[in-house]
């Protein structure tokens, strides 16, 4: 039981509200009434789910030397010996083998499109990570593809106004989490993640600036453009502007004051403030367009 409860670590199942951003078409493309369509969205998400497990047990088998010198990574399964090698890229081919089949039944673009995914992250754990800038567009490039399996690949058009949200979204995220690990990590940065060493506090600042007046400026314009009032049919999308800037102000105040940053998916659910401006937000945009 606790081999499988490790295994189940090693999946890290709390990684897969990123995934979240498959449903994104759904709502914003008003494609929820059709079950077809719904349904193969749904299946996209378990596909994407399965494949960025399989994307994590790779990554914890390249960085295992390195994760046993993090103060919090030691923990992972791979690094504290609770999960054997052998038993982690066992577990890493049935999640891939059962995560490209699921893509197959969704359609041939979403195979395709995690393919890309996949790869891309394959590069990423031996090489790309090293390479400074570039390492934080190549997660962005992660949720881009997430966005597109849910709508391109599945028959929705996507929103050049939501994928562009989206791309400054995850470039905030990215920036946010590399100055969380310079923070936590201090003066060992670069004996842990070596790319640390190109980057410090004031260009991260800069960074998490641009990205976020980018995020705060391209989702209000998405809300006031006239072809978000026609297929939404109201107007009123500008009233959950304030809760993104709330959601983008708090997250920073967390990052700074309470060195946080590091894993959205965990500050979501530890911060009462963020868990809940996200859910109102969530909740009035459902209420304005449904």
């Amino acid at each position: 039981m606790k081999m499988l409860f490790e295994l189940l670590r090693l999946m890290r199942p709390h990684q897969w509200v990123k995934n979240a951003f498959v449903f994104t078409g759904l709502l914003f493309g008003h494609a929820w009434h059709d079950p077809n369509l719904t349904t193969r969205v749904v299946i996209a998400f378990i596909a994407f789910c399965m494949v960025s497990s399989t994307v994590y047990v790779i990554n914890d088998i390249v960085d295992l030397e390195q994760d046993r010198l993090h103060p919090k990574k030691t923990k992972r399964p791979l690094a504290s010996g609770q999960v054997s090698a052998t038993a982690a890229i066992i577990l890493a081919a049935l999640l891939g083998a059962l995560g490209f089949w699921l893509a197959s039944v969704a359609s041939k673009m979403v195979v395709v499109i995690l393919v890309g995914y996949a790869l891309m992250n394959i590069a990423y754990s031996l090489r790309l990570k090293h390479v400074v800038i570039l390492d934080v567009f190549i997660i962005a490039t992660g949720f881009m593809l997430r966005i597109l399996a849910g709508t391109l690949a599945v028959g929705i058009p996507p929103s050049q106004w939501l994928l562009l949200c989206g791309m400054m979204v995850t470039l905030f995220l990215g920036f946010t989490k590399r100055r969380a690990e310079i923070m936590v990590l201090a003066e060992d940065k670069a004996a842990h993640r070596k790319v640390l060493e190109h980057y410090s506090p004031v260009l991260l600042d800069k960074m998490i600036g641009i990205t976020a007046a980018g995020l705060i400026m391209s989702y209000s314009l998405y809300t006031m453009h006239p072809d978000t009032i026609r297929i939404h049919g109201t107007p009123n999308l500008i009233y959950t502007v304030p809760f993104v800037m709330y959601g983008v102000f708090r997250y920073i105040y967390l990052l700074h004051h309470q060195s946080r940053g590091g894993d959205p998916s965990h500050d979501l659910v530890r911060d009462p403030h963020l868990f809940i401006v996200v859910g109102a937000w969530l909740a009035t945009t459902i209420w304005l367009i449904v």
